[in-house]
Parts: C-alpha cells; structure tokens; sequence
C-alpha cells in the first residue's frame, strides 16, 4: 500500500537540470496534481483544435501535435525509468533524444484527438502504478542517462515536465495562434 501523499524529492533525487520541471510541481499530493493536470492539458488542446494542431510559433520548433507527442513519450520514458528502479533494476538505462523521437514518430499525421486520448490512456497507468509504491519502493534509486534518480523524483518530473510544456502552448502557441 502507498504513503498518502509522495513526498517531495530532495535536489539530490535528481539530475540537476530537471530542477526547471520538478521546481513547478506545487507542495501537495502529486498524484492528485497528475490527475487534475491531464484534463486541464485536455481542455487547453481542445481549445487549439484541430485546425491549429499543425501550428509551429517559430520555424524548427515542433508542432502543436510534435509537442503532445513528445509529453507521451517523455512520460513513457519516466515512468520505465520509475518502474526499473522501484523493481530493484541496477543497470544503467539510456538516455533519449527527444527531437530524434519526435521525428520518427511521424506525430502530425495523426489526429489531435488521437494524441490527447493516448496521453490520457498513458496518464491512466502512470497514477495506478505510483499509487501503488510504498515509501521504501518510492525512495529506490538507479541510473539513467549516467544521473541518479529516484523513483518519487520522477513522479514529479513527469508532472513538472507536462506543466513546463502547457506554459510553452500557453505563451508561445496560443497567443500566435489567436493572432493569425
């Protein structure tokens, strides 16, 4: 059975470029935040829609559906990387190159609709799953990318990590977007 609430990591839990996504996850329970947090991203995409799903605010940046894309892998990467450690996994796991995933993934020919339902369906394992860890499961660390993590660190980072790219469509897309 898990703790109630995940405790916040220590910045030692961490790589330290991942304060940026870890610092936006507000003190409380992180799993309700995960929670809430996939619907309100829903409600935002809707409000892009389809039509301005293939929009880019700056030439080289990814699309809106490039970027929805990447949240889903990003947190099936995290969440693999929390699964290893919890189990006890010692060796080393890879990095990833987001951009690199990005292109392969072929993301703007497929629905918007498509993606917010698989970020969902993603988002609907990663709860039950942390949900389910004790706080010794929870403080088990291992290795990826050659940086140490914990397992209640990655909790946060995918929450951080979602709310980082939701400011990005936020500041970036939707004021583009209204403009054209």
């Amino acid at each position: 059975m898990s703790q109630d609430i995940i405790q916040r990591p220590e910045p030692a839990e961490y790589a330290p470029y991942f304060e940026t996504y870890v610092s936006k996850v507000e003190n409380g329970d992180v799993l309700a935040i995960l929670r809430a947090q996939v619907e309100q991203t829903a409600v935002l995409l809707s409000e892009i829609g389809e039509s301005g799903a293939g929009f880019r605010y700056q030439e080289g940046k990814w699309n809106v559906k490039e970027l929805v894309g990447h949240l889903i892998d990003t947190e099936r990467i995290m969440v693999y990387r929390a699964v290893s450690f919890a189990r006890g996994e010692r060796t080393t796991l890879p990095g990833f190159d987001e951009d690199e995933y990005v292109r392969q993934a072929r993301f703007s020919a497929r629905s918007l609709d498509s993606l917010v339902d698989e970020l969902r369906a993603v988002r609907a394992s990663t709860l039950p799953f942390f949900a389910g860890l004790d706080a010794e499961e929870l403080m088990r660390a291992g290795t990826a990318n050659n940086r140490p993590y914990t397992v209640r660190a990655l909790a946060f980072i995918v929450g951080g990590h979602e709310r980082h790219h939701v400011q990005v469509l936020r500041d970036r897309y939707l004021p583009a977007l209204r403009s054209r």
